[in-house]
C-alpha cells in the first residue's frame, strides 16, 4: 500500500479556533482561539492538564463536535461549512481514530468491528481487508473472537486495526494507553508508531505522558484553552 502523496499545504489548518459548552453555570469557554497547523505526515504529542481542552481539540479535528468560531481546514475540507452527511464522509475517508476505551461494537467479532468502516464505503472487499489489517497487527488467530473474549491490549489493537484500514491520512489517537498495564500500552504504541511510519500517516496523540509525547516529532502543550508552547523535537535535543 502506497503512503500518502506529501503536501505544501498542511494537512490541518486552525484559526482562531474557539469550542464552549453550556452548563447549569452557563456557557463554559473551553478553547480560546486556537491557531495551528500541523503538516502531512506529521507526529504530533499533545499534552496539558486535565480539563484544558485536549480532547475537545480532537473532537473538533474529528468533525464530531463544531466550533463555536473560527476556521478549521482538515485535508482540504472546511469543516464549518459540512453539514452533517459531509462530516461523515469525511470522518469515513480521511480520519482514524483511537479511543482510551477501545470503542469495539461488543456483539460483532474482531473481523466485523474492523470491516465496519470499509462496509460504510461500500467496499466490495471489505472483509479481506480487515482480515489483512488484523494479521498486520498479530491478531490473525483472533478474526472470530468478540471484544469479550479478548484482552485489553488485544481490544486496543483491533481498534487501531480498524483506524487505519481504510489508510486515512489523520490518525487521532486519545490516551489510547489509558486503560492498560505499562507493558501492553508499550506495545500497542510500538504498534501504533510503525504503522503510522509504514503508511505516512498523521498521527495526533493525545496524552498525559511526557515519554509518549516525546516519542512524536513534535509536542504541543495545551493550557486553559490555549497553546502554550509548540516545540519540535529536534528544538528540544538542541537544547
Amino acid at each position: 500500500m502506497d503512503k500518502p502523496t506529501a503536501s505544501a499545504t498542511p494537512l490541518i489548518e486552525a484559526r482562531n479556533l474557539t469550542f464552549e459548552v453550556g452548563s447549569s453555570a452557563g456557557r463554559v469557554n473551553i478553547l480560546k482561539g486556537v491557531d495551528l497547523e500541523i503538516g502531512e505526515g506529521e507526529a504530533v504529542g499533545i499534552v496539558g492538564p486535565s480539563g484544558s481542552g485536549k480532547t475537545s481539540l480532537l473532537m473538533l479535528l474529528a468533525g464530531l463536535e463544531r466550533a463555536t468560531s473560527g476556521q478549521l481546514t482538515v485535508a482540504g475540507r472546511p469543516l464549518g461549512t459540512l453539514d452533517e452527511d459531509a462530516l461523515a464522509r469525511f470522518r469515513r475517508e480521511e480520519v482514524g481514530i483511537v479511543f482510551q476505551s477501545f470503542h469495539l461494537v461488543p456483539t460483532m467479532s474482531a473481523l466485523e468491528n474492523v470491516a465496519l468502516p470499509l462496509e460504510f464505503a461500500g467496499d466490495e472487499h471489505a472483509f479481506t481487508r480487515a482480515e489483512a489489517a488484523l494479521r498486520s497487527v498479530g491478531l490473525g488467530h483472533r478474526l472470530t473472537h468478540y471484544p469479550g473474549q479478548l484482552s485489553g491490549g488485544e481490544q486496543q489493537r483491533v481498534a487501531v486495526a480498524r483506524a487505519f484500514v481504510a489508510l486515512p491520512r489523520l490518525i487521532l489517537a486519545d490516551e489510547p494507553t489509558g486503560n492498560l498495564d505499562r507493558a501492553t500500552g508499550l506495545a500497542v504504541m510500538d504498534l501504533l508508531f510503525d504503522l503510522r511510519e509504514k503508511f505516512g500517516t498523521t498521527l495526533i496523540l493525545i496524552t498525559h505522558d511526557p515519554a509518549l509525547a516525546g516519542r512524536c516529532e513534535r509536542q504541543i502543550r495545551i493550557e486553559d484553552g490555549l497553546i502554550a508552547s509548540d516545540t519540535s523535537a529536534m528544538a528540544e535535543a538542541a537544547q
